[in-house]
């Protein structure tokens, strides 16, 4: 048996054919990993861990109980690079590709838009609409329960109709997490 490391958080994204869902990464050893959901897992048997600085890693489920999970590498890992997570991003937060319908409101107009994808802190969107840098925004979304709510947010680049955008609250990870499962596939959130 391989020895296992315990980290005592470290955010990371499991994807699998029914989407992108936020996990923490509970221990790791070079054949495997437990995590913790916030939510149930997907019933697929194979999933990729992706961390924040961009390395991924096949893995198959090997367990699964209550939201929690377990999970075999597909090759061994270099365990002291997944933990220090060396890679090409290491400051980047965790981020989703979601892709869903909101609506922008500024001063001076109201307009659709797309998010294209998601992080705690911000995210980039599609508008058709021109947005000035540093503008100020409310966007109306879906938070985890299905219910809309506006969340405020400053515009920090623009290139050509994309915007990426920082929330002025940002999410708690569980409800990130929970945002993410209810987008993607609602019935993990149910029981």
């Amino acid at each position: 048996m391989a020895p296992r490391f315990t980290l005592l958080i470290r955010a990371a994204k499991l994807v699998s054919a029914q989407g992108e869902f936020v996990c923490v990464i509970r221990d790791v050893s070079e054949s495997g990993v437990s995590v913790r959901l916030f939510h149930a897992l997907p019933g697929c048997r194979a999933f990729e861990l992706h961390m924040p600085g961009g390395a991924v890693y096949p893995i198959a489920r090997v367990w699964n109980r209550d939201n929690e999970a377990g999970f075999a590498f597909a090759q061994p890992v270099d365990v002291q690079q997944l933990i220090n997570e060396s890679g090409d991003y290491p400051k980047r937060g965790l981020r989703l590709g979601l892709c869903f319908p909101v609506r922008v409101h500024t001063l001076t107009l109201s307009c659709e838009a797309v998010v294209e994808n998601l992080s705690q802190q911000g995210a980039r969107i599609e508008c058709h609409a021109r947005l000035a840098i540093d503008q100020t925004l409310r966007i109306a979304a879906p938070d985890f329960r299905g219910t809309m709510r506006e969340i405020r947010a400053k515009v920090r680049w623009r290139r050509g109709q994309h915007y990426g955008v920082v929330f002025d609250d940002t999410f708690t990870l569980g409800d990130f997490a929970r945002l993410a499962a209810r987008l993607q596939a609602p019935a993990l959130l149910e029981g």
